[in-house]
């Protein structure tokens, strides 16, 4: 899986895996790898936008 998609990629990945995990065809197996991987990409969702309210604080900061 690609660790350095942006936001908006990661974004739509997670809907894409959710609406996976939404199928009743899923097996527990696939439902685990599918979970690990929203989790993966849910913590650089979450990184991305820390990163980016760091930085508006730093802004913010300095306009003060």
């Amino acid at each position: 899986m690609e660790q350095n998609n942006s936001l908006e990629e990661n974004i739509k990945l997670l809907e894409e895996i959710i609406s996976k995990m939404d199928n009743d065809d899923v097996s527990l197996e696939e439902s685990f790898k599918l979970y690990s991987e929203g989790k993966i990409l849910l913590d650089n969702c979450r990184g991305t936008i820390d990163e980016v309210e760091k930085k508006l604080i730093e802004i913010n900061g300095i306009e003060s």
